[in-house]
């Protein structure tokens, strides 16, 4: 039985197969031999590449590390450049560039700043030794710039300028510079005074410049330099003495002086009084002008440092706050006296005025002192003036004079009662007392007045009076002898003119001499009399006087035409001397 195509085709391909992996197992052997010889060579070959791979490596490390020490010289040699800029600058000084001074010093600090973080390079020390040497001899400079322009710029203020910043209602009178003349209190109506207090709130005052604007900025900087730099107490110093020097000579130049109580003692009253006047003044210059002023530019020059702003601020003023102060303090402890109550009242009113800004302008710890002491010297005022007003009341009530008063005018403690207590017054006193005390004591003055022509003028007028005459004893009846329907006998009307002419006569030359110092009342009282007399005088004339025109001698009974009365009595309450009567 024969085999079948198909395997017989089958049996050739899988002998091809056979022959074919065969050929491909020899291929992979001899690529095996020859791979592996190729991992030999490459072996031998990395083992003689190594010693160039380790020398490449060194050598790129040596590039980096000399990259990067160059761009450390490079910096190094910048701040190195910097600094010799910088010390170039600080030899010149800082008086034709402060700016670039300036700058030179900060970059002197970086440079510091810089080699201190930087002590590995080799010549750190030294260049450290250099550049602080070099920075102290710049802050020693900034020290002698700050203390050349504060002194060349800090000059007393001359009063005229102080004068000039002043309200216009505030400024003196030519002929007295300096004085104010409110020592003296003067009564003034109520609507005066409120228009002057009102005047005096909304008066604008301009501070006078003590330092040239365009200063105040390089002083700032100057200072902040130097305080940055160590040199705080340096600077406090030299700010303090030259600006409280220059404060105080301004107010000596416009006449404050240091006055202790012994020196106050022994002023004669008018010379006090003045003083007390201008004091009164320069308080206001002072306060409003001179300490508002010093206190911007304090704030400005020390902008930013609040604690040194307050504390030189405080210590700038103190000498002149005190010397300012001991005056006022000198006053309220000196020996009281009635003249001396208004005096305190308008020192005490000036205080009053100038508590907030004072509040204001020393504000901060460090100028508690000066607070206190304004508040201690107002309290002393107020109570020196209240005890003197007491001592006044008290000398009053114990005043045991009785002599009366020859020119008839109010007694002369009256009088000076009334004053004293209507200059306290915001000077009118119905306003404070009211209208109906004002009312009632206008009717004590009219009965006072009503009192006067009774006890006065009744003893006279009965003179001319007729009433109850019987018309016996040598009368002259009807008109054939110049008698008159009434009866009266010539005898009797001759007595009563002559008794008449001396009454009158003796009244004219005793109450001409006497004083009714109101020009109101002293009419009024002329008037009253003058209503009374003249139609009673008149009247006795017309109806008896030709009874004694018919006589002897009538001129010697009928002196006075009622006219003459009537410019007689206008002399009346003038305090005339009995020399100017006789003229």
């Amino acid at each position: 039985m024969g085999v079948p195509p198909a395997i017989e085709v089958l049996k050739e391909r899988a002998t091809l197969l056979r022959e074919s992996l065969q050929k491909s197992q020899t291929i992979t052997g001899n690529m095996v031999d020859i791979l592996g010889s190729f991992d030999h060579r490459l072996s031998a070959l990395e083992t003689a590449m190594r010693p160039t791979q380790v020398r490449t490596h060194a050598i790129r490390r040596a590039h980096e590390n000399i990259d990067k020490t160059l761009k450390s010289a490079d910096v190094i040699l910048v701040q190195f450049d910097i600094t010799r800029q910088a010390e170039a600058k600080i030899l010149r000084g800082p008086h034709e560039d402060l700016e670039s001074y300036l700058e030179a010093i900060d970059q002197l600090r970086r440079n510091v700043q810089f080699f201190t973080s930087n002590k590995t390079f080799k010549w750190s020390d030294g260049v450290l030794n250099h550049a602080n040497i070099l920075l102290s001899k710049a802050i020693m400079k900034l020290e002698e710039e700050f203390k050349q322009l504060l002194s060349t710029f800090s000059k007393p203020v001359e009063p005229d300028r102080l004068f000039e910043c002043l309200p216009s209602s505030l400024r003196p009178s030519a002929g007295s510079p300096g004085q104010q003349g409110e020592g003296e209190r003067k009564p003034s109506s109520a609507s005066n005074s409120d228009q002057q207090g009102k005047s005096l709130e909304t008066a604008i005052y301009k501070p006078p410049t003590l330092i040239p604007p365009r200063l105040l900025p390089l002083l700032h900087d100057l200072a902040l330099q130097t305080i940055q730099a160590g040199k705080q107490d340096q600077c406090v110093k030299i700010y303090c003495e030259t600006r409280s020097s220059a404060l105080e000579q301004s107010l000596r130049k416009l006449g404050v002086e240091k006055l202790s109580k012994e020196d106050v003692q022994k002023m004669p009253w008018e010379v006090l009084e003045a003083k007390i006047g201008n004091w009164i003044h320069y308080m206001r210059i002072a306060v409003k002008l001179l300490f508002a002023a010093e206190r911007k530019i304090c704030d400005q020059i020390f902008d930013g440092i609040n604690v040194l702003k307050d504390r030189c601020f405080a210590e700038v003023t103190a000498d002149s706050v005190l010397m300012l102060f001991s005056f006022g303090d000198a006053i309220a402890k000196s020996k009281r006296s009635p003249e001396k109550l208004f005096v305190l009242l308008d020192m005490y009113e000036i205080m009053r005025e100038l508590h907030s800004e004072i509040e204001t302008i020393f504000e901060g710890k460090a100028c508690s002192e000066t607070r206190d002491a304004a508040h201690n010297l107002s309290r002393r005022l107020a109570q020196t003036a209240q005890e003197t007003f007491g001592d006044f009341e008290e000398a009053v009530e114990k005043d045991a004079t009785k002599t009366a008063v020859l020119d008839g005018t109010v007694h002369p403690l009256t009088s000076y009662v009334i004053n004293y207590v209507k200059f306290l017054f915001e000077s009118e006193a119905k306003d404070l007392l009211g209208d109906d005390w004002v009312q009632r004591h206008r009717r004590i003055v009219q009965q006072n007045a009503n009192q006067y022509k009774r006890v006065a003028w009744a003893k006279i007028l009965q003179s001319l009076s007729v009433q109850g005459q019987s018309s016996s004893g040598g009368s002259i009846p009807g008109g054939s002898d110049g008698g008159n329907s009434s009866g009266v006998s010539r005898a009797t009307i001759k007595e009563r003119l002559k008794s008449f002419n001396m009454q009158f006569e003796e009244l004219h030359q005793r109450q001409s001499q006497w004083t009714v110092p109101d020009p109101e009342l002293r009419e009024s009282l002329r008037l009253a009399v003058a209503e009374v007399l003249l139609p009673a005088y008149r009247s006795f004339i017309k109806r008896f006087g030709p009874l004694i025109d018919s006589g002897k001698n009538p001129q010697k009974y009928v002196r006075y035409t009622p006219e003459d009365l009537e410019r007689m009595l206008g002399e009346f309450f003038e305090g005339k001397t009995w020399n100017e009567q006789k003229r």
